[in-house]
């Protein structure tokens, strides 16, 4: 039997709660190494651990990876949430990439003055209400199936409904105009695996705040 995945990051979100969805919706088991000081992060710098000096780092099958989107691939890959014809690949790449545009927006929201934040906020509103929804919710209107490619839950599925729930978080109101988007979020959080991950005590994070990215600034010696 192979050694759980072991992921190294903050206790929080960041780029590692994407890894956490996937293995979480994989039904796979993983532990959590957390950094909670400059000399753990020196530690892995110096062991050679981290390939280009940062986390997200997940060790699996004997490989200590990094780089988000490499270890994303790698997991939907291995536990069957990446079709395996060429073509519907790339509409997963697609659909990933689009998601991972509207997170990034969310991601840096806590760095941002308050002054900032307003404007971010309403960005965000905006650009999921104006440019990636709109988008779903026609994929899920052509594709006519319960999923956004093929005939089962695939890594953009995963994604997708992550980011639902987090622009939810800042916007609650957003779906308001995708009833395809409002079905697609009941069927898929409804999931086993990924109904256990939204459960209270799993191993899915808490929102970013200030404090969180105090502490991350502290060990990574940024002002």
């Amino acid at each position: 039997m192979s050694e759980k995945p072991k992921l190294h990051y903050f206790n929080g979100r960041g780029r590692m709660e994407s890894i956490r969805w996937l293995l979480a919706a994989a039904g796979v088991e993983f532990e959590e190494e957390f950094l909670e000081s400059r000399e753990q992060y020196e530690m892995l710098l110096q062991d050679g651990a981290l390939l280009f000096q940062q986390v997200p780092m997940v060790e699996i099958d004997g490989m200590k990876m990094v780089q988000t989107r490499a270890i994303l691939s790698y997991i939907a890959g291995k536990y069957n949430l990446y079709e395996k014809d060429l073509k519907e690949r790339a509409w997963i790449d697609m659909y990933v990439e689009g998601v991972r545009d509207l997170m990034d927006l969310i991601r840096v929201h806590h760095k941002l003055s308050p002054q900032e934040q307003q404007k971010n906020l309403a960005l965000i509103g905006e650009k999921a209400a104006t440019r990636y929804f709109p988008v779903y919710e026609k994929i899920l209107k052509d594709h006519k199936d319960d999923f956004l490619v093929g005939n089962q839950l695939t890594w953009a599925d995963v994604q997708l409904i992550e980011a639902i729930l987090t622009v939810e978080e800042k916007v609650p109101t957003i779906l308001s105009e995708f009833p395809l988007l409002q079905a697609f979020k009941a069927r898929v959080s409804s999931i086993a695996t990924i109904k256990k991950f939204l459960q209270p005590g799993s191993q899915r994070k808490l929102p970013t705040d200030e404090k969180a990215v105090a502490f991350t600034n502290r060990i990574f010696n940024r002002r």
